[in-house]
């Protein structure tokens, strides 16, 4: 199976960057994983309603140009369904068994998703009710799908 994570921002922080490479490399056992950067849009101050939904629309399309044909989209949205560990695990599963090849997972910019990109998902998930920086979420994201491939697997993990 392939994974993509397509993101909006850059990880500015190495120990951000430490874990994301550790659970990549944790991943590499179970899937190819590949992690597509996107640029975000620098959102002025006292930005307008319109200026924000032309910014998420603008990355919007830079999410949208690299979705491969096929490919079983998961976006994080807040408003989007909330799984535990075994549900994830279980939801990564059944996509398998069921013949899906490449899932995406789409982290938005600190303005979230536009809406032709929830509109392209074929599920959105929420991980809270609360709103976390993108690069920590990059680092969660990885390490719940590392969780659900070693539940899948029955392999232990900490609790």
């Amino acid at each position: 199976m392939k994974i993509t994570c397509i993101t909006v921002g850059k990880i500015k922080e190495k120990f951000m960057t430490d874990a994301i490479n550790e659970y990549a490399k944790r991943l590499s056992r179970y899937c190819k994983l590949e992690i597509i950067e996107l640029a975000d849009e620098k959102t002025p101050d006292n930005a307008s309603a319109v200026e924000e939904e032309n910014i998420k629309n603008k990355e919007g399309e830079r999410i949208l140009a690299k979705i491969k044909d096929g490919a079983y989209v998961i976006s994080l949205a807040i408003e989007g369904k909330q799984l535990d560990s075994v549900e994830l695990s279980q939801k990564l599963n059944d996509l398998g068994v069921n013949g899906t090849s490449h899932i995406v997972f789409i982290i938005g910019g600190s303005l979230g998703l536009s809406d032709a990109v929830k509109k392209r998902s074929d599920y959105l998930l929420s991980f809270s009710k609360m709103t976390f920086p993108h690069q920590l979420m990059r680092v969660i994201l990885l390490e719940q799908v590392y969780r659900g491939f070693r539940i899948s697997n029955n392999e232990p993990y900490h609790k």
